[in-house]
């Protein structure tokens, strides 16, 4: 008979933000006149910009073309979206790449979840926490994680960022062979100095250690200072893989595009002590499990690197940015603890009197009807906070924001 893969049933039942909606589905069943605002999860509002739906338009006449017309694309993505990709994103950075380092794909949640695929099953994995919690879950599913024992997995080296450290979290205290890092930071909406970054870099590279750093909110970074790559420091090309997306950057939430850099400087080991090059292997496993992203989709996001794209996307951005802005601005004057929001799309709060995140959300789902997302989702360091984002429209976010503090009765 087949045997289930029994890593699946460590699993709890539902994915954080399906656990959210049948929640906020059971609170309209019995208030079926309710107006419930989400500035929970981190979906975009904003439509795409012209410079995108230009794009889209061209794409889909050629494909109307026999000469026009593309099929099956190239599994790393065409030479058109990578050159661009370089050319805008890396090299006025100084950071100098080869384009074959350079993996299109439907956004980063796919290869955040899929890269684990490259390495044994019985790799230690080291995590800040909170975290987002795909990282986990997927690691789980091979069966790395080990046992779930109180909300914690028994192989994992958590690493707590909570308000007493700044969130800035400590190296670990003994070797781990991978660790995820992902800044700015989802869900606490804090970034990493040069500085910091540099210590996980070292650590690294003293420990033999892969770190695999989720860049996707790095578009919305303001501070000059931050970092935007973890290939900004100095050899990072030897121990770290870079995941991008354009969800947030641009829209794509519903486009489906981003990329991965896998530098072909960087190996890991097999038990022999072979140093294998992990780029070769990660197109080896694309070219086997995925068939590459949509020729519209990538033409779509080659338009985001033009003049005017640009501009238009750094528009939106913007527009993000302002309700972050707000949503900090209220906080604070509410007296909440909140930190994030000034260079990121995310609000990390404090809950009030010890509320657990739980029963925050849904106090302020059935008073405010206003939905934010459970720190605890996220792991143990979460609990005790709630996550707001920023992507609502400008009404909607000022709507939620004035029935908060009538709520509170300010």
């Amino acid at each position: 008979m087949a045997l289930v893969n029994e890593h699946f049933l460590k699993l709890s039942g539902n994915y954080l933000f399906t656990d959210i909606a049948k929640k906020v589905n059971a609170f309209k069943a019995t208030h079926r006149q309710a107006d419930i605002i989400s500035l929970g999860i981190g979906d975009v509002t904003q439509p795409l910009c012209p410079a995108v739906i230009e794009a889209l338009h061209r794409a889909t006449d050629e494909m109307a073309t026999a000469s026009g017309f593309h099929g099956y694309g190239p599994e790393q993505g065409y030479d058109f979206l990578r050159e661009a990709i370089l050319k805008n994103d890396f090299l006025p950075r100084g950071i100098h790449l080869d384009i074959d380092e350079i993996f299109i794909n439907d956004g980063a949640k796919s290869d955040t979840g899929n890269i684990q695929e490259l390495i044994r099953w019985d790799n230690s994995v080291g995590v800040t926490d909170p975290i987002y919690p795909v990282y986990l879950d997927s690691n789980a599913m091979i069966g790395r994680a080990g046992q779930k024992v109180d909300d914690r997995w028994s192989n994992v080296t958590y690493l707590p960022c909570n308000a007493e450290n700044k969130f800035v979290p400590s190296l670990p205290d003994r070797r781990v062979d991978v660790i995820y890092l992902c800044y700015p930071n989802n869900p606490t909406g804090t970034v990493l100095s040069k500085e910091e970054l540099r210590k996980w870099v070292n650590y690294a590279l003293r420990n033999d250690t892969l770190i695999f750093y989720d860049a996707a909110y790095q578009a919305y970074i303001q501070d000059p200072e931050i970092p935007h790559s973890i290939y900004e420091i100095r050899g990072a090309r030897k121990c770290a893989i870079e995941f991008h997306s354009f969800s947030k950057t641009a829209g794509f939430t519903g486009v489906r595009c981003g990329y991965t850099i896998v530098p072909k400087d960087l190996t890991a080991a097999t038990l022999q002590g072979e140093r294998i090059a992990l780029n070769p292997l990660w197109l080896r496993r694309q070219s086997t499990k995925f068939n590459g992203t949509s020729y519209l989709s990538q033409r779509a996001a080659e338009a985001i690197y033009t003049p005017e794209g640009k501009e238009q996307v750094r528009a939106t951005i913007n527009y993000y940015m302002q309700n972050a802005s707000r949503l900090v601005e209220t906080f604070r004057r509410l007296n909440f603890e909140v930190y994030g929001g000034e260079n990121a799309p995310y609000v990390w709060m404090r809950t009030p009197k010890g509320s657990s995140s739980w029963q925050f959300f849904e106090e302020l789902l059935y008073g405010a009807q206003v939905v934010c997302t459970p720190g605890v989702g996220f792991g143990p360091s979460g609990e005790g906070y709630v996550r707001f984002t920023a992507f609502g429209s400008h009404e909607r976010t000022e709507e939620a924001l004035a029935r908060i503090e009538k709520w509170f009765g300010k």
